[in-house]
């Protein structure tokens, strides 16, 4: 039996999102899960590879990956650590901040022998972020699992989501977004974590240093101002989608997960396929993805608000 296209690894968690008459809706979220369902609805394979509580936000949440179509035989259901909860705070552009109820949550309590490393054996990728590095025992199995999938010549892909809140420092939490840039062939981030990682400002400047920790791709998002995407031989920016955003909680998970759904489909599977894609290529890459983002951004929540393969062939179609 042929394993994922991706397996995503990471945190699963409950997103309060803001609701009418100031009240929080309660939905599934977590950025790497996000990126597992995203990549479901544009017809990939997907896995995840996580942990929950073993109590009703836990249920609700592996339930949620069942109905779209993520594998969940690498989540673990933990009866003695409740589900991480996030509060979604957003602001009158629909730009998002969050705070977390996290401390001994089931996310960070994965331990290295719970990992599924036949799914490891079978997936073509393995996406991760960093959150799931900020605590032990779900940083040793972070890495455990990423080196695995290195050794077997896996693409390996990370969006070191830069939280604040969630590191016992900053000079902390940039050592070890650091790291997981390292390990990694292809790497997305915001303009604010290219500034964190590589103290410059200039995102051409940012990228040729974020490339010379590791990774050979680099997708820098920058919000109204577009994309910037570098495989050092070749470099576009492409202006964003004009759209009348309501929540970006979702959006980078989005255009993540979409330009991995045609980087698999141009038929990258291993490090040295992404020295090869020229500047079309990137192009074709940013506009895919672009989409996927800017539709995400009109709608609430997190994976509520993905969109699927027809919707972004039908708003490209008219743009």
């Amino acid at each position: 039996m042929s394993g994922p296209d991706v397996l995503c690894l990471g945190e699963l968690l409950i997103d309060f999102t803001p609701a009418p008459g100031g009240m929080f809706r309660a939905n599934p979220g977590g950025a790497p899960a996000n990126v597992a369902v995203q990549l479901s609805r544009l017809g990939l394979s997907s896995a995840f590879m996580g942990k929950v509580g073993q109590d009703a936000f836990g249920q609700m949440l592996k339930e949620c990956l069942d109905r779209e179509g993520v594998s969940t035989a690498g989540l673990v259901l933990d009866p003695q650590h409740p589900t991480t909860l996030a509060f979604v705070h957003l602001d009158e552009r629909g730009e998002r901040s969050f705070s977390f109820y996290r401390n001994g949550g089931a996310d960070t309590q994965l331990r290295p022998e719970e990992l599924r490393m036949d799914l490891i054996d079978g997936c073509t990728a393995l996406h991760f972020g960093s959150l799931s590095m900020t605590d032990e025992p779900s940083r040793a199995a972070t890495l455990s699992a990423v080196t695995a999938a290195g050794e077997r010549g896996k693409l390996i892909s990370c969006d070191p989501n830069w939280r604040p809140l969630l590191w016992p420092s900053r000079e902390e939490g940039i050592r070890q977004m650091r790291v997981c840039v390292s390990l990694s062939d292809a790497v997305k981030v915001s303009e604010e974590e290219l500034m964190l990682l590589t103290g410059s400002e200039d995102v051409p400047e940012g990228i040729r240093r974020l490339r010379e920790l590791g990774p050979e791709l680099v997708a820098v998002t920058l919000g109204a101002g577009g994309c910037e995407v570098s495989n050092g031989k070749a470099a576009i920016r492409r202006p964003a989608f004009p759209v009348s955003a309501m929540d970006t909680t979702g959006c980078g998970d989005s255009f993540w997960g979409a330009l991995l759904s045609r980087l698999l489909a141009m038929g990258c599977r291993h490090r040295a396929d992404l020295v090869s894609l020229t500047d079309s290529d990137l192009m074709e890459l940013a506009r895919f993805a672009s989409a996927s983002g800017a539709i995400c951004a009109t709608r609430s929540g997190a994976i509520p608000a993905l969109p699927d393969a027809g919707e972004v062939r039908a708003f490209l179609s008219e743009r």
